[in-house]
This record gives structure tokens, C-alpha cells and sequence, in this order.
């Protein structure tokens, strides 16, 4: 990754280094025109609650995408996703003499200096995620201190009329409340509907802080939610930033049959999913480091979780895959950390996302604020702690 006065080298790459493309172009050209979308489908697609995208500034007749495995997820274009990995890296359009597009999360941290790398027209089908999703900071992607404006469904430009939601949508009033709501448990589903899992309420009501496990934040009761920026999380997801919960096993089960117990540990799913037992569907798994294994979706290549053999009986759940009638936050059953500095943060650093992680940061506290919802997470070695990533 480079840059100079004169040209821009960008790279996109998946996780496990199988795929890497590159290309220059004049400096000039930036920013980049960018979209991100809020929708039901691309959050279960990737399991992040928003994707982003910007046209590959290269042919797409000399950029070979001939091992990329492709799923059909709409009409006019394609998921195309490392299948070691599952790193969403284009979209492809069915019309052959059109760009393709990529996902911005596989991009390098390129330094461009004081210029803006990307420069995004609005914040697509906000309304799928009915509670705002990650609309609140995610409108201050832009450097130039003007939020993006939130639309029902397409945004200016991109086929149909775009209607643009009022930048107090939605109203706190209609929000849910902070204590935890008695919804007994919450479908973890893919797009292709090949991982069909269900998270179920912790039962730790009467339980004494010093014996809660530390997915549950003490004061709610909730299950703890996270701002992942760490360079794996990116490019696995495809998503800059990443949001995980996270659960003791052994309250996960199947969603088509629940006669069948969940594995009572990480090794116990790995067992599934190399015998090919038919409960765990289209489930595998991708080493990224001896402890470590990232589980998604073979078919759609949507994230499902992150688990470390240092806490063999919890695991991270990609958020974008909960189907919570609260909304895409879930926030009857989890609790956020807006406005701390997020995990691996630092990860940004020296690059285009250094500015950009910072001021999304920022903005979920001023977000936080405004709400006036409380501070949570006792410290961030706490926050650190639980997410123990293998970069």
C-alpha cells in the first residue's frame, strides 16, 4: 500500500492471504464514491450491522476472480467470497462491463494523507434495522464534519426515489428500555439460512456479580457488545468495524431441531463440523491461528462466531445475525459500550482508518450522551480482555 502525490495504490485482501488485488490511479480521483447499507439482508450476509462498498477503480476484465466462490444473494449481482476465509471481497454485477464492487473492509490501511480515501452519498434501508442499527456514528463516515443523512430504503441516485428519514428517527420513546426485556431468546440466522442457531437469556437474575461470567455486564444483567477495529475482524467480515456479543455454550441451540443438544464446548463444534453432522447445516470454520477459530457460513460467507481455546465455553456471536423483534441492536438483551475507545483501535493507526475509527468513536458517545444512556464496561482492559484476537 502506498501513496504519493501523484497516484494512489489500494489493495483489497481476504484474511487467510489466499486473495490480494491492487491497483494505482491518479490521486485525483479521490475520493472514492462510496454506499453503505443498512438492510436486513447484507447484516445477515456478513454478520456486521452495516456493509460498505466502493467501485473497484480497475477493469473488471483484468481482475481475476475465477477462484472466489459466488453466492447469488440478489438479482442483478453477486457475493464473491473467499471460501477458506469467507472474506466478502466484490460484488459482481450480472452486466460483465460493469466495475465490480469492493467491500471496504478488505481494503489496506493506505495513507492519504490529509485527503479523504472515501467520500459516502447516504446510509441505505436504515428502516430494516427499526431501532437505527449503527446509524448513529456511522453517519460521521465522511471526514468533512456533515453526517450522512439516514433513507427507508435506497439513497439519492441509486434507482428508485430516495426518502429520507428524520435525523431524529427513531425517537427514544420508542426505543427499548434498559432493563433487559423478557425475551427468552433470539434466532442467530445467516442469509442463505444454512446456520439457524438460537441464543437464549442467560439465566443470571439471582446471580452475585463476583460469579456472573464476564459475557454478562453486571449492572443490567445483559450480555456484553463490543466495537471490534482489529485488522482480522475487518477483514474476515469485510466490515471496518465489527460488532460481536457474546454467550456461555450452553445457552446456544439449534434452531430446526432442538432435540439435538448444543456442543458443550468450541472443541465439540469443531467435532460437527468435521464429521458433517447435519445439525450444524453449512457451518465451517477457519483456523486463524492455533487457538483460534472463526466460524461462518460456507454458503452465504456470513461471520457466525470467533472462538478462543482459552474460553473453551464462551463464544462471540456477530450481532448482524441476531433477528431480535427490538431491533438490529438488540438492546433488550445486550449491552453496548458506545463511546469507548474500541477494541484494537489502534489497529487504524499510520492509515486512512486512523481518523475514520476515531470519529466514529466519538460519535457514539456524543450519540450515547444525547440518549442519556449510562457509561458501561468498569475499564477498557475489561472490554480488551473478553476479545483476545490473533493478530
Amino acid at each position: 500500500m502506498s501513496s504519493s502525490s501523484e497516484t494512489v495504490t489500494l489493495t483489497a485482501s481476504c484474511l487467510c492471504g489466499t486473495y490480494e488485488y491492487s491497483t494505482t490511479f491518479p490521486a485525483s480521483n479521490l475520493p472514492l464514491p462510496g454506499h453503505t447499507c443498512h438492510c436486513t439482508s447484507c447484516r445477515h450476509l456478513c454478520g456486521s450491522l452495516h456493509t460498505s462498498l466502493i467501485t473497484w477503480p480497475e477493469p473488471r476484465a483484468n481482475v481475476d476472480i475465477s477462484g472466489l466462490k459466488v453466492f447469488s444473494a440478489w438479482e442483478r449481482f453477486d457475493l464473491l467470497f473467499c471460501p477458506t476465509c469467507s472474506s466478502p471481497m466484490f460484488c459482481a454485477f450480472r452486466d460483465p462491463e460493469r466495475n465490480l464492487g469492493v467491500v471496504t473492509g478488505t481494503l489496506g490501511n493506505v495513507d492519504v494523507g490529509d485527503r479523504q480515501l472515501i467520500k459516502f452519498g447516504g446510509m441505505g434501508y436504515v428502516l430494516d434495522t427499526q431501532d437505527g442499527g449503527a446509524s448513529p456514528w456511522i453517519c460521521a463516515l465522511n471526514g468533512d464534519g456533515v453526517d450522512l443523512k439516514s433513507y427507508e430504503e435506497t439513497t439519492p441516485g441509486r434507482g428508485s426515489e430516495a426518502k429520507e428519514l428524520p435525523a431524529d428517527w427513531p425517537r427514544s420513546s420508542t426505543l427499548p428500555e434498559l432493563k433487559a426485556k423478557e425475551e427468552d431468546s433470539v434466532p442467530i440466522r445467516c442469509k442463505c439460512g444454512g446456520v439457524d442457531l438460537l441464543l437464549r437469556r442467560g439465566e443470571y437474575k439471582d446471580t452475585s456479580e463476583e460469579d456472573l461470567p464476564s459475557c454478562v455486564e453486571p449492572a443490567s444483567r445483559k450480555l456484553k457488545a463490543s466495537f471490534c477495529a482489529c485488522n482480522s475482524c475487518r477483514l474476515q467480515s469485510g466490515s471496518d468495524i465489527f460488532y460481536w456479543t457474546f454467550t456461555e455454550t450452553k445457552y446456544l441451540s439449534f434452531g430446526k431441531d432442538d432435540s439435538k443438544p448444543f456442543p458443550e464446548d468450541i472443541f465439540d463444534l469443531k467435532h460437527l463440523i468435521d464429521t458433517k453432522d447435519p445439525a450444524i447445516g453449512t457451518m465451517k470454520y477457519y483456523t486463524s491461528s492455533p487457538d483460534v477459530c472463526r466460524y461462518f457460513c460456507g454458503t452465504c460467507s456470513a461471520v457466525v462466531f470467533y472462538a478462543s481455546g482459552n474460553r473453551p465455553k464462551i463464544v462471540d456471536v456477530a450481532v448482524g445475525l441476531l433477528d431480535s423483534k427490538y431491533g438490529a441492536r438488540v438492546e433488550n438483551m445486550l449491552s453496548w459500550p458506545f463511546g469507548k475507545t474500541m477494541s484494537f483501535q489502534e489497529d487504524g493507526d499510520g492509515g486512512w482508518r486512523e481518523t475514520l475509527f476515531e470519529r466514529l468513536r466519538s460519535k457514539a458517545e456524543d450519540w450515547r450522551v444525547a440518549r442519556g444512556y449510562p457509561k458501561n464496561w468498569k475499564s477498557k482492559e475489561e472490554y480488551e480482555n473478553i476479545h483476545q484476537d490473533d493478530d
